[in-house]
């Protein structure tokens, strides 16, 4: 009898039977990656682009189930600009860019002071005060609205054009967050270059000016991202301290009124929660470019 050795013949794409079960595996990885992470931006933007697809939908069709823009009309949005059924809406969204912008800058500004020294300095109580700063985070609002509402008509902020009974409360629920968040990432800053700036002959606040504010350029843009979004969305405080002459968009959207009486004004609703986060997207899209220059600026000594 002859004996005869079998042999199994290479892959066809030259790979050895361990690099093909290696690659194969890893190709398998990143199909359930991909595929994980389309379910994740598919349930999150699923409600958005449900939102616009009924913002543009005539008020007859508002519960019309079609996945696609049918019967588009621009009513919804004049709709939600209508004075004459007494929606305020375009007040309001000069409103709550006022309370945002100066909530935001009030907490930047004392925030990047508290946070630099946090991250800078040691001194006794240092972790302490980072846990209390942290717990003030997590109080909950709704404990403070009997306090604040008698404090604040005590003081007469409660009627009129009154922006600080809404700036106040929204400062300080921004300011834990970005002392928290600023003092982690001034923490992980190269130090060394402040102290070659004072070498070379820079006072701290020069040192600080000139070198540390640009290199903490990406945190102080994401975080001041994060204090304005989250005054832009408050709504408990600001529906028991506004006024119609302070009512935000949060407040105003809730108190929209229908054509007729005890309808509910689906549409008109979705159309002023497209235009509310418009505003959003168009600060991301501008401090994009700001938070990348920003990872670059001030490195390299010129």
């Amino acid at each position: 009898m002859t004996a005869t050795t079998a042999t199994t013949a290479p892959p066809a794409s030259g790979r050895t039977e361990a690099q093909e079960i290696h690659f194969r595996s890893d190709r398998n990885a990143k199909i359930r990656m991909y595929l994980g992470l389309a379910v994740l931006v598919i349930w999150g933007l699923a409600p958005f682009y449900w939102m616009i697809v009924t913002a543009f939908r005539d008020v007859g069709y508002t519960f019309d189930s079609t996945p696609w823009p049918t019967h588009v009309t621009l009513d919804n949005f004049k709709t939600a600009f209508s004075t004459g059924r007494g929606n305020h809406f375009g007040a309001a969204l000069v409103h709550s860019i006022i309370i945002g912008v100066v909530t935001t800058a009030v907490a930047m500004l004392v925030g990047v002071f508290a946070s630099y020294a946090l991250a800078r300095l040691n001194f006794p109580g240092k972790y302490a005060v980072l846990g209390v700063i942290l717990g003030a985070s997590m109080f909950p609002g709704v404990a403070l609205v009997s306090p604040l509402f008698q404090m604040f008509s005590s003081f007469g902020w409660l009627s009129g054009v009154n922006y600080q009974a809404l700036i106040i409360p929204n400062i300080s629920f921004a300011l834990p967050l970005t002392i928290y968040t600023l003092t982690a990432f001034l923490a992980e800053m190269p130090w060394e270059l402040e102290e070659s700036a004072r070498i070379d002959g820079c006072t701290p606040g020069q040192a600080f000016r000139k070198i540390m504010l640009p290199l903490a350029a990406p945190g102080l843009f994401t975080t001041a991202i994060l204090a304005f979004i989250a005054s832009w969305n408050e709504y408990l405080l600001a529906q028991q301290f506004s006024t119609p002459k302070t009512q935000t968009v949060t407040v105003a959207i809730a108190q929209f009124t229908g054509a007729q009486p005890h309808q509910e004004p689906y549409t008109a609703v979705m159309a002023a929660g497209t235009i509310v986060t418009v505003p959003l997207i168009i600060m991301v899209l501008v401090f994009q470019r700001a938070i990348v220059s920003g990872l670059t600026a001030g490195g390299v000594k010129g």
